[in-house]
């Protein structure tokens, strides 16, 4: 019996192993230097795609677009005011041209000085305004430019990230490259909207969290290891007031804020985590006390660290309002507000009539309840029900260019179908492992997922729209890609199996192309047959 199971160990361990790409692809990767340089060409590569899908084409077409209509004029009076100016309304003529329409032909100094009412802070507006003070206010490829970029660098970091949170260039590749491809994420990089430049923010502060999360914990071994070297107890762990990547992701998240609000929902998730790794760490590091240690110590720590710095880089992106005479709410106290009083009637005018103001943003968006065709409830967001078409122009036959009986041009943020539901699936598996396996990386993309999500459950009367989701979709095709890797495996599974996860994730990658090169047309404006269009459609709530 004994020489009997040695035998089938005997035979399972000369079974081969890996796959026939495994060994080439080994073959490739034999020096460090060429394993050095695939780490980074990988999420260069990707990066390179999506700059192609992103930037050609990229000023069709010359007409504000959907809420282009708001950024994209608030971003060129606000680089010139300070604060966004009032523009024209449309004329009442028939056959007039609107303003948005003057503005798209070059008469893009109709702006008055009389402030306008926002809803949103001024950051992301002031980059749209750079943009289009480098390639001129009459060229919608400057209108855009700014959101192409970041939506660019955000596919960048998010494989950047997704490479070192797991430890694989492949499955960081892989995480760079759906994002690339996807359409809401090439829609909301080829729109002038907020929602992309929130994206690369809180991306970039979900990159600085990670760096904390490694810096931290070797600084807690480090700490462990004098303690014990010395004979002192290790019953408290250390107060960490120097953690310069903790600094940056409030720095980052307070840009996130300062460019809408929903900001403060990732600066909030991210905190707590910060705290609760802490804790984990504490304890991986032998500290006894490591719960106590974590939230009685280093959390309030933690919290100078990160919030201050996020409210005063929110409050500096006001700069151009308070060194202003005529922005909104500038002069409320003047006009007949009312004065603080008590212990805080010290407060300068001009922050108590910004914080006024700051009231006022906030009771619009809480109560904005405004029907829309295209608002879709967040109860719904995961199943793509309610996707927002941002542009149509319908042709007939021999106009411009126009060769079937009836032909269109749209823009509309129908995501990938084969990438959303399956990063849909994925973060719900994730999350299973997570309760099972307790992998603090699956927790990391979970946390960046609900941080985009939940709190908009609070908010299901509201009016919102579904590509929100841009803001935690990087963590979804995160999720999406750690999926794909258990799928595949290792190099050391039997070989069999390998090569038939192998093939089944290339057939599944090569669906996803295919997909994207089916739907880019409607991703991008392109001119096409309306039987072609009509067959994007998948569900009537698309339309």
């Amino acid at each position: 019996m004994t020489s009997e199971l040695t035998d089938d160990r005997r035979d399972v361990a000369d079974r081969p192993t890996g796959s026939r790409l495994d060994d080439w692809w080994a073959h490739v990767l034999r020096t460090g230097t060429q394993v050095a340089v695939w780490r980074w060409t990988g999420p260069l590569a990707v990066t390179l795609l999506a700059a192609v899908l992103r930037l050609v084409g990229l000023g069709h077409p010359h007409s504000l677009v959907f809420d282009e209509t708001y950024y994209v004029k608030d971003g060129w009076s606000i680089v010139h005011l300070g604060y966004e100016g009032t523009w024209p309304a449309n004329p009442s003529e028939k056959g007039a041209p609107t303003t948005d329409q003057r503005f798209a032909d070059g008469q893009t100094d109709l702006f008055s000085q009389a402030a306008e009412f926002i809803a949103h802070p001024p950051l992301g507006k002031y980059l749209i305004g750079l943009g289009m003070l480098v390639f001129g206010a009459d060229s919608s490829f400057g209108w855009r430019i700014t959101v192409a970029v970041l939506g660019i660098a955000t596919v960048f970091l998010t494989a950047v990230i997704a490479r070192s949170l797991f430890r694989s260039t492949a499955i960081g590749t892989l995480a760079g490259l759906l994002l690339a491809v996807d359409g809401q994420a090439i829609v909301l990089s080829r729109v002038t909207l907020l929602d992309g430049i929130l994206t690369f923010f809180v991306v970039l502060g979900a990159g600085a969290l990670l760096l904390d999360r490694r810096w931290t914990e070797r600084r807690l071994d480090r700490w462990v290891a004098r303690r014990t070297a010395a004979g002192r107890d290790t019953l408290w762990g250390p107060f960490l007031w120097w953690r310069p990547w903790l600094i940056a992701m409030g720095l980052a998240l307070g840009l996130a804020t300062a460019t809408k609000w929903s900001g403060m929902f990732f600066l909030a998730f991210f905190a707590v985590y910060s705290v609760l790794s802490d804790m984990m760490m504490r304890r991986r590091a032998g500290i006894e006390f490591w719960s106590s240690s974590a939230f009685l110590q280093q959390a309030p720590v933690s919290f100078l660290l990160t919030v201050p710095i996020a409210a005063a880089t929110y409050l500096a992106s006001w700069t151009g309002w308070f060194t202003s005479r005529d922005g909104w709410d500038r002069d409320w106290i003047a006009n007949g507000g009312e004065r603080w009083t008590g212990l805080l009637a010290w407060v300068p005018d001009s922050l108590q009539n910004w914080w006024h103001y700051q009231s006022e943003i906030y009771g619009f968006n809480i109560g904005l309840h405004t029907p829309h065709s295209y608002q879709a409830n967040p109860l719904l967001w995961l199943v793509m029900q309610r996707p927002t078409s941002m542009y149509y122009v319908g042709t007939d036959a021999g106009q411009d260019g126009c060769t079937a009986s009836r032909c269109g041009e749209a823009i509309t943020g129908i995501a990938n179908p084969f990438i959303w539901y399956a990063s849909v699936i994925a973060v719900v598996a994730l999350l299973v492992l997570w309760v099972l396996r307790r992998r603090w990386e699956y927790g990391f993309v979970l946390i960046g997922v609900a941080a985009g999500y939940l709190p908009w459950l609070m908010y299901v009367n509201r009016t919102v729209f579904q590509f929100y989701t841009i803001a935690f979709e990087p963590f979804m095709v995160m999720a999406l890609a750690a999926a794909i890797g258990l799928v595949l495996g290792r190099r050391t599974d039997e070989r069999s199996r390998r090569t038939r996860a192998i093939v089944w994730v290339g057939v599944y990658l090569g669906v996803v192309v295919l997909a994207s090169v089916y739907w880019y047309p409607m991703w991008t404006a392109i001119q096409m047959p309306w039987d072609f269009i009509r067959s994007h459609y998948w569900m009537p709530s698309w339309l």
